[in-house]
């Protein structure tokens, strides 16, 4: 039986501990990331820590500056645009063989927490999106292919870090939203990958025309920022 080394487990486990701070919003977009700070934080050797800020940075996720250090990538409304039209391809491929395949007992949980929610007077626009994110992770889960779900997570987590700005919808959105998210599982339900696929591209431009509002409510309140940040 083999055993990975311990140098590969360090490297991969500071990435994996990185990338969580990072679309968290632990850093400030102009803190610049310490290795020897991060190593102290992370209890984790300098070395494991230099190889994944310079995978993150691969990844799109960090900027490295030469002479000026490491900071977190400037997303701008270009980045917004490119990561939601991967977002269509991706996640409406998702939808299409999720549907074919049927649900998972895990999505059946997300469609459950998503209509107990819907059901509320009152609705936790936080927990909401939490549980979108989820219904959103569990159905690239669904479809059996492994490298379409790794496709999208790091995907997922630049859409993270460009939204940062923007963390909640309106109450007003977030209903639409877990309304969208039941169309979609109604016809994952239903195995109907056609209208599976087009209501994930529906709710996808939806969510995307109400973040472009949002961002232009940022640029008008940080009229210094907002065409550097999405």
């Amino acid at each position: 039986m083999s055993v990975m080394p311990t140098a590969s487990l360090d490297r991969d486990r500071a990435y994996a501990l990185l990338r969580d701070l990072v679309v968290s919003g632990e850093f400030a977009p102009d803190e610049p990331l310490s290795e020897r700070s991060l190593s102290s934080r992370l209890a984790l050797g300098r070395t494991p820590i230099r190889e994944a800020l310079k995978a993150l940075a691969k990844d799109g996720l960090l900027t490295i500056h030469p002479m000026r250090g490491t900071f977190l990538r400037q997303m701008s409304f270009d980045d917004l645009r490119e990561i939601h039209e991967l977002r269509l391809a991706l996640e409406g491929m998702a939808a299409y063989l999720a549907a074919t395949r049927g649900p998972t007992e895990p999505l059946r949980q997300c469609a459950g927490e998503l209509r107990s929610i819907q059901s509320r007077e009152n609705i936790d626009v936080e927990e909401a999106q939490q549980v979108g994110w989820a219904f959103h992770d569990e159905l690239f889960r669904a479809t059996g292919n492994g490298r379409l779900a790794q496709s999208y997570d790091n995907l997922r987590a630049q859409s993270g870090l460009a939204l940062q700005k923007m963390r909640q919808y309106s109450v007003e959105r977030t209903r639409q939203a877990v309304s969208e998210h039941l169309d979609i599982y109604a016809a994952i339900e239903a195995h109907d990958p056609d209208a599976a696929q087009q209501r994930m591209w529906r709710h996808l431009s939806s969510a995307f025309e109400a973040r472009l509002t949002a961002l232009g409510a940022i640029r008008t309140q940080y009229p210094g920022q907002g065409d550097h940040h999405a």
